[in-house]
């Protein structure tokens, strides 16, 4: 998008006279989204920086300002859910159960939940799991462990979903995420 808006502002390109002007009206339309979208997002941070329960959300790993709002916002009453897998499922979380024989065996995430909130979810797992690829995970962990043996895509469903059940324990419990000690 950049290089077609220094083509169309460029009189010496080779861009016709006549596409310039509607080019001008697409280039100036999104000029004009990028900045209700700086706008509204600079409203979201206000926000969460305002709200108490989407500050200490934001403690977590993987979740911000964006992630933190929509769950205080779209979350029912935490306390209705018996325990964190059950507000994971309610997200859509959870691995799909098949049982035969007494045997059991767990497939992908049955994805029948609150869809925006488990989408919000797997992107800040997403950038986690990136970070911790890139930079190293701390030796030891459970994400260090689960990278090690597990493919990326796996282990960002399963970090979603544990990051859905601390979620869960902070809004029922209060208090902020404590990341756990490493054993050495």
């Amino acid at each position: 998008v950049d290089q077609l808006v220094a083509l169309v502002k460029d009189e010496t390109s080779s861009v016709p006279k006549a596409a310039r002007g509607i080019l001008q009206v697409l280039i100036d339309s999104i000029e004009a989204l990028g900045k209700q979208i700086d706008d509204l997002d600079a409203e979201i941070g206000r926000r969460a920086k305002d709200d108490p329960v989407a500050r200490r959300l934001m403690t977590i790993p993987g979740i911000g300002p964006i992630a933190a709002t929509a769950i205080v916002a779209l979350v029912p009453a935490p306390e209705g859910f018996r325990a964190g897998r059950d507000f994971a499922a309610w997200l859509g979380l959870t691995p799909l159960q098949r049982s035969t024989g007494g045997k059991q065996k767990l497939g992908a995430i049955s994805k029948m939940g609150e869809r925006s909130i488990r989408r919000l979810l797997i992107l800040g797992a997403s950038a986690v799991v990136r970070w911790a690829v890139h930079r190293g995970a701390a030796p030891g962990s459970w994400l260090a462990q689960m990278l090690a043996r597990k493919p990326r895509m796996l282990v960002t469903t399963a970090l979603a979903n544990k990051t859905a059940r601390i979620v869960w324990a902070l809004l029922v419990k209060g208090g902020t995420y404590k990341a756990p000690a490493v054993a050495a």
